[in-house]
């Protein structure tokens, strides 16, 4: 069996990763035209439509700190997620906290390693530091 392999790319606001062998990656990636013209196809129906985002539910903290450690360890947590996402992920379990206590939290976090972050086209991401991530 071939070692997992993933290629990843962005169209405007919409992402798409396709990931399997690498043989299996490159002959998707050779009838990427036709993909693609399929995927636009498919974004513009969704063009000018509100998207619901849907947030994990967690039990109550009693920190923010806490509170971000448990949204980080679900599912939805398990890929990087920015300030904005992790905020609203809150606000949606009825944790509320300004941004800028969040923002001083998870620098908190960074300096314990406990998560660990890094600069991407949305600004600063967040996981869990470790084998978790």
């Amino acid at each position: 069996m071939g070692m997992p392999f993933s290629f990843r790319v962005k169209m405007g606001q919409q992402e798409i990763e396709i990931s399997g062998t690498r043989e299996e990656v490159i002959k998707t990636i050779e009838e990427l035209p036709s993909l693609v013209a399929s995927i636009s196809k498919a974004f513009e129906s969704t063009k000018n439509r509100e998207i619901a985002f849907t947030y994990p539910s967690v039990s109550p903290s009693s920190s923010c700190s806490e509170a971000v450690l448990k949204l980080l360890e679900t599912d939805w947590g398990r890929q990087a997620r920015t300030l904005t996402e992790l905020g609203e992920a809150l606000k949606t379990n009825a944790v509320h906290y300004p941004s800028t206590t969040l923002s001083g939290v998870l620098s908190w976090l960074l300096r314990k390693n406990k998560i660990k972050r890094w600069k991407t086209d949305r600004g600063y991401v967040y996981v869990l530091a470790g084998g978790k991530a």
